[in-house]
């Protein structure tokens, strides 16, 4: 087994993080892992059900004891240890599904899960109709907004978060009318494959703005945007550069241009035929699928940061062997294509089950093997 610094590793990794993962004296691959609340369950042992709630006096005493414990394992406490405010916390914000008529539902031992009762292309028409008349402030703003706004400032001073992200628009569009018809309404109804696409630009930008003005005119407006879309491998390029493209394209003109913003998409599927696409698209980081790996992002973004791509399900099996061919593979491929900007993590989400000792692992390899 390889051996492990820690007090090295951390100053290795804080230098490994600089400019975005591409700086030229970068000692070693940075380490994206941190892992997630998730984890507490099964490394502690502890009751309780990971895609749930869990009281927030308890969440904060699990977080403390692991990171107790982390602190042993490596070298650093992980998870947050603030317990939540409910009086700081602002009224509920209606979200873009519903906003196309979806209704956010969450399904036992899973995520949330976004649900729609339109079936037909007459009924998405009908509801593009109504977002293009909707007053948008009006309708995801509760009645109570303006006050809270007011009271949560002046107790707290805190503002409205920005609205920098977001689920990506072929996941979006297949949550509201339904995978097999996207597809076929790209043949079936062009006209109205391009209008979806535009209302959802449209939508996420006068979201943007609702958000910028929300937190007043000397508050900093956001420059980063971020797309979840892991629906997007089920597009072929043509039509994703149709549908897709146009949205990110145009949101990241919009809010987070040139070297000073930064342009994220996330999609945790098999979507390497969609690479050529995405990058004209000038990302500055991404998180793609465990088989879409380095050397394949390289080949297209030069220029990108890459968080993965080690595959969830083999970090949450903590089986070393394969953990230690993955993440020796993304190490000698970064280093293979002669520039930098590897950020070693999961190519998706860090699921419960993944160990600290598994992340320890990880830190050993990249201290023996990611050195630049």
């Amino acid at each position: 087994m390889y051996d492990l610094d820690l007090e090295r590793f951390w100053v290795d990794d804080e230098l490994a993080h600089k400019e975005n993962c591409f700086y030229k004296d970068a000692p070693q691959v940075a380490l994206g892992i941190r892992m997630s609340d998730e984890c507490v369950f099964s490394e502690l042992g502890v009751p309780g059900d990971p895609w749930g709630v869990t009281d927030p006096e308890l969440r904060v005493k699990y977080n403390r004891m692991y990171n107790d414990k982390a602190e042993k394992v490596v070298g650093r406490r992980l998870l947050s240890e603030r317990l939540y405010n409910p009086d700081a916390s602002f009224p509920y914000i209606k979200r873009i599904g519903e906003i196309f008529g979806g209704i956010y539902q969450r399904r036992e031992n899973t995520s949330e899960w976004l649900y729609s009762d339109l079936k037909t292309y007459d009924e998405l028409e009908k509801r593009l109709d109504w977002i293009d008349r909707v007053d948008l402030a009006e309708y995801v703003l509760s009645v109570n907004w303006d006050y809270e706004k007011k009271r949560i400032y002046e107790k707290y001073g805190i503002l409205p978060h920005c609205f920098t992200a977001i689920r990506g628009p072929v996941t979006l569009a297949c949550s509201i009318i339904g995978e097999e018809k996207l597809i076929f309404m790209y043949y079936d109804a062009p006209e109205l494959f391009r209008r979806f696409s535009d209302t959802i630009g449209d939508v996420i930008i006068r979201m943007i703005d609702l958000m910028n003005h929300e937190r007043g005119e000397r508050a900093p407006k956001t420059k980063s945007f971020s797309f979840s879309d892991d629906n997007c491998a089920l597009l072929t390029p043509e039509m994703y550069e149709a549908f897709g493209f146009p949205v990110l394209k145009r949101v990241f003109d919009y809010v987070a241009p040139g070297e000073s913003g930064n342009r994220y998409q996330h999609s945790d599927s098999a979507m390497e035929h969609l690479l050529p696409v995405l990058a004209r698209l000038n990302l500055t980081g991404c998180n793609f699928g465990p088989t879409v790996t380095v050397d394949k992002i390289r080949k297209y973004m030069p220029d990108t940061r890459i968080d993965g791509c080690l595959a969830p399900f083999t970090f949450m099996r903590n089986n070393q062997e394969d953990i230690i061919a993955e993440v020796k593979r993304d190490c000698e491929m970064i280093k293979a294509s002669g520039t930098k900007g590897l950020n070693l993590t999961t190519a998706g989400s860090i699921n419960d089950g993944s160990s600290l000792e598994s992340m320890r692992l990880v830190m050993q390899i990249i201290q023996n093997v990611g050195r630049y």
